[in-house]
């Protein structure tokens, strides 16, 4: 029989010096892939659209979208073989201003909410990892901004996997370049110096890394000595997100998978709630303490002042196999329970969502010539139709027909 080699630890090594050693090793081996994925000089960048796709992005029935393509002054459009036009991101930007201006502002195109539509900020949280919440909050995000919406995704993970999404390797921060940098108790920067431009136009990024952590280890000391007229901990993120508010739609923020006091402030500064689920009975039961203890720390930091202007709260159920039958029990027993609390359309459980994620892609930037058409055409369906159902909540919450 082969022997099988493995690498022995040393006899006096502790837990923490294996801990160590193996976080250094993932560490070098991860800044590896990330170098060969995406080299020092490369710059991430989203795919182009196809005119049907454009046409939807755009709000516009597709043979208006070829007309608009040979009227729109200063449009460049890429041809393909055939002549076939594909646009880009800064082309449907160009084509929405044109549209915009023709139309005397309306919101029909260039969606930016007005001054008595208040800044709607949504934290998309769960309690257990692997429930589909960074790739919620990824999509979402870029779709609102692809649809004309000012966003700003905000990463208050310390694990950082959507600002590695959006292309920002989290160790090559520097100190106060998270949310961290504006929240903290000492010093804090404005918000303006943290927030940095993505490969999308209307979507800006304020990353994360583990600096977020330093929150969570400070509070307790800054309760102790809090004075009179000190923002609390709660408000933290409410208050600074005040400062911008002016230049944005929404607010979509990952929080991170722990109730602590990111997550409560996340809360307190959020006017709507999406917490993912994937339908199967231990994440059901971890979900079930999640809500009792966000219930009881909600009550608390209520008493202490937090003030709470909800529109929305729901569920949206992930990583969804319609061919599961125990799956579709459980879907059925949220329903029942949550009624219309739970969104119509789940997030599919598709390997052109993993497969994408294998090289820190979402399904609008990866080609779609990577994988067969049915796949990838199932999975942006269904990545579509929630983010169209979310895009009708805002709506919704400012009064707007959906």
């Amino acid at each position: 029989m082969a022997k099988i080699a493995t690498k022995i630890a040393p006899v006096d090594e502790d837990l923490m010096g294996i801990i160590t050693r193996h976080s250094l090793a993932l560490s070098e081996q991860l800044q590896d892939h990330h170098l060969a994925t995406f080299p020092p000089d490369a710059t991430k960048t989203i795919r182009v659209f196809q005119p049907a796709e454009a046409a939807k992005l755009l709000g516009v029935k597709e043979v208006y979208l070829r007309r608009l393509s040979n009227e729109v002054q200063g449009l460049q459009l890429a041809t393909g073989s055939g002549g076939r036009r594909s646009y880009s991101v800064e082309d449907l930007a160009h084509i929405r201003r044109h549209l915009d201006e023709v139309g005397r502002g309306s919101r029909r195109y260039l969606p930016h909410r007005r001054d008595d539509e208040k800044l709607q900020v949504i934290s998309v949280m769960n309690f257990k990892g692997g429930s589909g919440k960074t790739t919620t909050a990824a999509h979402l995000a870029q779709y609102l901004s692809l649809r004309g919406y000012r966003v700003l995704a905000i990463d208050l993970d310390p694990q950082a996997s959507l600002s590695t999404l959006f292309g920002v390797q989290p160790e090559t921060l520097a100190s106060g370049e998270s949310l961290y940098g504006a929240i903290r108790y000492a010093d804090p920067r404005p918000m303006g110096e943290i927030i940095s431009g993505t490969y999308i136009p209307d979507l800006h990024l304020i990353p994360g890394n583990l600096e977020l952590m330093e929150f969570e280890h400070e509070t307790p000391a800054a309760l102790m000595k809090r004075k009179p007229g000190d923002t609390m901990f709660f408000g933290r993120i409410g208050e600074v997100l005040e400062q911008v508010a002016h230049a944005y739609d929404v607010v979509v923020i990952d929080c991170p998978p722990q109730l602590g006091y990111l997550t409560l402030s996340a809360l307190t500064a959020a006017t709507s709630v999406l917490i993912t689920v994937h339908p199967q009975m231990l994440d059901v039961m971890s979900m079930n303490q999640f809500l009792a203890m966000m219930a009881d720390l909600l009550r608390e930091i209520k008493a202490a002042g937090a003030d709470f202007t909800y529109k929305w709260m729901r569920y949206l159920v992930t990583r969804f196999e319609p061919s599961d039958s125990p799956q579709n029990q459980m879907v059925g027993y949220l329903r029942a329970i949550f009624g219309e609390n739970v969104m119509n359309f789940p997030m599919l459980k598709t390997t052109a969502v993993s497969d994408a994620g294998l090289t820190n892609q979402t399904l609008y930037e990866v080609e779609r010539s990577q994988f067969t058409r049915a796949t990838y055409d199932r999975a942006l369906e269904s990545m579509n139709s929630v983010n169209d159902e979310i895009e009708a909540l805002i709506k919704k919450a400012w009064g707007r027909a959906a």
